[in-house]
This record gives structure tokens, C-alpha cells and sequence, in this order.
């Protein structure tokens, strides 16, 4: 069964933690790094989780593993081998289990709530070129060759025994599209699929997102659709848009706002978040069913989303 599906029956609002990098940098982790939170994986594994304690104790009803720009590619550079960088992407699952148990075994966090889901984190291929072409979508990769790439860590993620994968920050429809073809190779998984946005209308490479909601709303394992890592400013447009377009849950997850800098690994610029609270509501209301935050996010924007819903 959809897990999706199965926790939205329990409750009418399924909140989403925020970003990971932000918390870690906030305990002294220097992430300017290609390998970004990937590298805390390597060097000090516990504030992970940590950091998905923190975010369970908000509110978050899903955490999302710190598996983002984990790649068998990536960790190479550094000198890992194969299976060393499966090893560390299993350990980004492990790493969220750990937080969730402990959150888990004090009786008073389970009163009238699900179990909190695990989503193992696939970063889009940009990510992996570090490039800053997550938002824009213009890498020249045909979809044999996405998956291709995407296929160890879906693989490793699925072994880890994640509740279902989170293919996130799609600047592009190939991409969708080769992750679809991927996921048939495993046919009990399900994920939820969000992209970057430009606008209140259009994916970050200038498709429509009405025109990549139609095409996975026909498809049986996208378990949910939506936007991440995108200014709130567009998010209320957005899923109308979507909500036209399919049927499945809907799944926000915006950044802070501001515009990141790929050639320095910073953001910058003014922030759009202030008031995050109303307007997840309003996303909310707008037809959103999974809600929270992506980079430079926080406990406290979790927090505020608990305290209304």
C-alpha cells in the first residue's frame, strides 16, 4: 500500500522535516563541499542524526535522508570505493531508524500519531555536478543513462528498508521520467516525486509542471507530487496548477527564499519564510497534504506548521 496514503488516512496533514544542511552547519560543520551534507556522512555520522531528532521533536511526521548527494560517483572522487559508497548511503537510512526509535520509544510522542515515515533521499543528477544544475535543468543525459546513474543508491536505499524514496529538487521531465522507468525495477517501492520551479507555473528547465503532474498521476508508484527547494512565493500557484493535474497528494516542500550561488556553495538574498506558519496553511488549503521545508529551513519553521495543524 501506499505509505502516503496509509498515513493520510491517520491524520489530515503529514508535516515534512526541513533542511538538514542548515542544522548541521548550525553545529559547526563546514559543507562547502561538492559532497555537501554527503560529507557529515563520512566525518561525524551522529549529528545526522542528531539532526533527525531535532526535527521529530518539531513535529516532522517524515524524515528525509541525508542521501541527497550521496552517489557512488561522487564519493569516488574522494577515494571511496563502490562499496564504500553504498555502505554510506545505507548508513544515511540506519541514521534516521536510529532518531526515529528513540523519538519513538517515549510513549508520550506516540499519542494520536502515525509512526513517522523514513524517505530515502534521490537527489537529482545535477546535484551531483554541484554545478547549480538542479535548478536549471540543462544537463544532456537521456533517460538509459539517469538511470543508469540513480540505480545503486535506489537500490541501497531500498535494501536499507526506507518507507518509501523521496526523488527530489527534478529540474527536468527526462529525469522524472527515467526515475519512473527505474522504481518498475522495484515494484513494492513507492516515491514521491517533487521538482524545482521558476515560476507559479513552469519546472525549473521551463516545462510545465501541469504538463509533469498529468504524466505521473498515471503512474501507480509515484506516491505523491509536488515542489521542493523552490521560493513559497510560487508555491500557492504551483499547486493549483498540480491540483488540476492529478488526483495523488500533494507534497510541498519549499526553500527559505532566497537564490543559491553554485559557484560558491552560498545563499543569498532575502529571505521569503518569515511567516511560515500561515502560509503552509495556506498551501494547506490550497490542496497541499504534505508540507515542509528544504534549504535553509529550521526546527522552528517545522514547528510552526504543528502548531496549526
Amino acid at each position: 500500500m501506499n505509505p502516503i496514503y496509509d498515513l493520510l488516512i491517520h491524520q489530515p496533514i503529514a508535516i515534512i522535516d526541513g533542511a538538514m544542511a542548515t542544522e548541521l552547519e548550525a553545529r559547526g560543520c563546514d559543507l562547502n563541499d561538492s559532497l555537501w551534507s554527503a560529507k557529515v556522512l563520512l566525518e561525524q555520522p551522529g549529528l545526522i542524526r542528531a539532526v533527525h531528532l531535532d526535527y521529530f521533536n518539531a513535529g516532522a511526521d517524515v524524515a528525509i535522508t541525508a542521501s541527497y548527494q550521496a552517489t557512488v560517483e561522487g564519493f569516488a572522487k574522494r577515494g571511496l570505493s563502490r562499496e564504500q559508497a553504498i555502505d554510506l548511503m545505507k548508513k544515511s537510512v540506519q541514521l534516521a531508524k536510529d532518531a526515529r526509535d528513540e523519538f519513538w520509544s517515549d510513549e508520550e510522542n506516540r499519542s494520536n500519531r502515525a509512526c513517522p515515515l523514513i524517505a530515502g533521499s534521490v537527489g537529482p543528477y545535477g546535484a551531483y555536478l554541484a554545478d547549480g544544475s538542479e535548478y536549471r535543468g540543462d544537463y544532456k543525459l537521456g533517460e538509459d543513462e539517469l538511470m543508469a546513474f540513480h540505480r545503486p543508491r535506489v537500490e541501497a536505499l531500498i535494501a536499507s528498508g526506507v518507507d518509501l524514496l523521496a526523488c527530489e529538487t527534478i529540474p527536468c521531465g527526462v529525469e522524472a521520467r527515467a526515475l519512473i522507468r527505474l522504481l518498475a525495477e522495484f515494484p513494492n517501492t513507492f516515491a514521491w516525486f517533487t521538482f524545482t520551479a521558476q515560476d507559479d507555473g513552469h519546472i525549473s528547465n521551463g516545462e510545465s509542471v501541469a504538463d509533469v503532474a498529468a504524466f505521473l498521476d498515471d503512474q501507480p508508484q509515484a506516491a505523491a507530487i509536488g515542489i521542493n527547494c523552490t521560493s513559497p512565493l510560487h508555491i500557492t500557484g504551483l499547486i493549483r496548477e498540480i491540483r488540476k493535474n492529478t488526483g495523488k497528494p500533494i507534497v510541498v516542500y519549499p526553500n527559505s527564499g532566497e537564490v543559491y550561488d553554485a559557484s560558491t556553495n552560498t545563499w543569498h538574498g532575502e529571505t521569503s519564510c518569515d511567516s511560515f506558519g500561515r502560509q503552509s496553511k495556506e498551501w494547506y488549503e490550497a490542496g497541499a497534504r504534505l508540507i515542509g521545508g528544504c534549504c535553509r529551513t529550521t526546527p522552528g519553521h517545522i514547528r510552526e506548521i504543528k502548531n496549526w495543524a
